[in-house]
Order: C-alpha cells, then structure tokens, then sequence
C-alpha cells in the first residue's frame, strides 16, 4: 500500500481548480489563501513568488524560470509578479477567460510575457493528515538537467498541452495536473538525506515502521494489535512501539483509529454506502460502535455528517 498516495487521496475533497495565467510585464498579482494546498508551474518566461503582505510566514523572495515548481503546502496567500517592486492586482479583479482546456487570465503591460499554470488542491485542512505538516510551507523545486525526470516530464506535457490543445486534451490535463501533487512531493522526498530524515519524512522509508503503516493503510479493518503490528515491523513489542511513537509522533493504535476515522471520512464523503457497511470496512463490529467512535473524533454523529455534506454540496 502506498501510504503517500492514500494518505492524500484521504484528504482530497474535490478535484483540483487550475488556471493559465499569461503576464505581460510589468505584471503582478495577489493570490488570497485557498482551502487546501497551491501551485504553479513556470511554463515560459520568468517571475517572482513573494509573500504577501499579511502572510503569517515571511520568506525570501523567489526566483521563477521556465519549468520551475511552488508548492504552497497551506494555501497561504502569496504574490506572483515580474519583479518584486511591482504593485500586484487582486485576483478576482480580472476576468478569466472561459477556454479550453482550462480558464486563462491576461494580465500586465505589453512587456517581456511569463506564462504560469497557476492552481490548487483542495485538500481537507481541517483535518490534515499528520504526514503533511512535515513537509516545508513553500517547497521551491528549481527545473535543471537530470533533476526529476518524472516531475519534468510531466511539467513538459502540460506545457504542451497547453500551448497547442488536442483532441484528447480535455481529459489529459486534468489528470496530468491532478498527478502533479505526486510528482512534487515525491521530488522533495528524494532530495531528502536519509541520514538527516525525521520524523514522518523518515518513517515512509524505515524498515521497520513503513510496512507497518501500509499493512494499516491496506487494511483498516483488520483487529491489529501492538504484538501483530510488531511482528509486521520483525521487532519486538516494546521496541517496536517505542520506535513508532518516535517517528510518527503517536503510539501504533492510537494512529490506527485516526486512519479508521479518515477513512470512513472519505467512505461518506465519496459514496452512499450503509453505515454499517462504513463501519465493517474502518475496522468496527457494530454500527454503535463506530458512530461512538466517530461522533468523539468529529463531534458529530456519521450520519449527520454526511448529510451536512450533501447540503454543503448541493
């Protein structure tokens, strides 16, 4: 089981909402904060990522050339512009031209042009995997010769998608970019020194706590245990226990009940299966018991919660 992709798949709420944004400098624009994680991807041209004004994490000012990555973890806000002097626009205050295969937005003067697929995953923060944190707030991945190839490949389709749609494209770029949150966080994953790895970072590739994690990812629902865990891990009771708490920052069982309760999250939010059958699937013998448990982890009963959903939805 792939613990990466579950884990994000168990936080994802919609599908992503991504637009071509074409400057032409002098150029700038303000991005507010989003409900989930932002990106950008430099298709041509060059530019600046800036925080903004308000934002609660001040970073450097960053370079941009073609084919570099941002990856902005918590949706903050942030400024996108030709140059860092450049007064940004509010996003919203243009218009986005309804074309396909995605919107474009025209901005700036008539000078040197950049062109940025520009977006966001909408990922649950209320509710954030415990993985995600441990990843950087801004991750910066610079486009270079050999460096990620399946990043850059995928960043180069895209572009070309983009610069010259196709039959087919309609479908293409959408899951391209929907494939992109992958892609760049398994980038920044292997740039990590496993010998400087920690916490989580470390835990996706320990031998003894990785299959660990994806034996409760594959398999929620089975009556797991401290003991059938540790010999998952080859370890014994005790040091398996101890070495799984360091990492991931909670003991085995009480992560194995978050990961039951994300799932049956994802099992409401995504379908219309019976309660009991929710609860049979996250590990729980009863449907009492499992909405015992899940009205103490989200306060509210599972049926409420799916219908909360359903409004919010519709």
């Amino acid at each position: 089981m792939d613990v990466l992709t579950e884990a994000l798949a168990s936080m994802r709420t919609a599908r992503p909402a991504s637009v071509r944004t074409d400057g032409r400098a002098p150029w700038g624009l303000r991005l507010p904060p989003v409900a989930g994680a932002g990106f950008h991807v430099v298709l041509h041209g060059t530019c600046w990522l800036l925080p903004a004004d308000d934002s609660e994490e001040a970073y450097p000012p960053i370079a941009l050339g073609p084919g570099d990555v941002i990856f902005l973890r918590d949706g903050r806000a942030h400024v996108l512009a030709d140059d860092p002097a450049t007064p940004p626009l509010v996003a919203g205050s243009t218009r986005v031209e309804e074309v396909k295969p995605i919107g474009r937005l025209r901005i700036g003067g008539d000078g040197v042009e950049a062109s940025l697929l520009c977006g966001n995953y909408h990922l649950d923060q209320a509710r954030p995997h415990p993985m995600l944190a441990h990843f950087p707030a801004v991750i910066h991945l610079p486009a270079r010769p050999g460096r990620h190839p399946e990043l850059c490949a995928a960043v180069q389709l895209l572009s070309a998608e983009l610069e010259r749609p196709r039959m087919g494209s309609d479908g293409i770029v959408p899951a391209l970019i929907d494939s992109l949150l992958l892609y760049i966080l398994r980038a920044w994953l292997d740039e990590q020194s496993p010998a400087e790895a920690r916490g989580w970072i470390a835990a996706l590739s320990d031998p003894g706590v990785a299959p660990v994690l994806a034996a409760m990812h594959a398999e929620p629902a089975e009556g797991w245990t401290v003991q059938s865990l540790a010999e998952v891990a080859g370890l014994s009771r005790a040091a398996f226990a101890r070495r799984f708490t360091t990492m991931v920052g909670e003991p085995p069982l009480a992560y194995l009940t978050r990961w039951r309760m994300t799932r049956a999250a994802a099992l409401l939010r995504e379908g219309d299966l019976p309660l009991s059958a929710v609860a049979a699937r996250t590990g729980y013998g009863s449907e009492f018991a499992f909405g015992k448990a899940f009205k103490r982890e989200f306060g509210r009963a599972p049926g409420v919660y799916r219908r909360e959903l359903l409004t919010a939805n519709n």
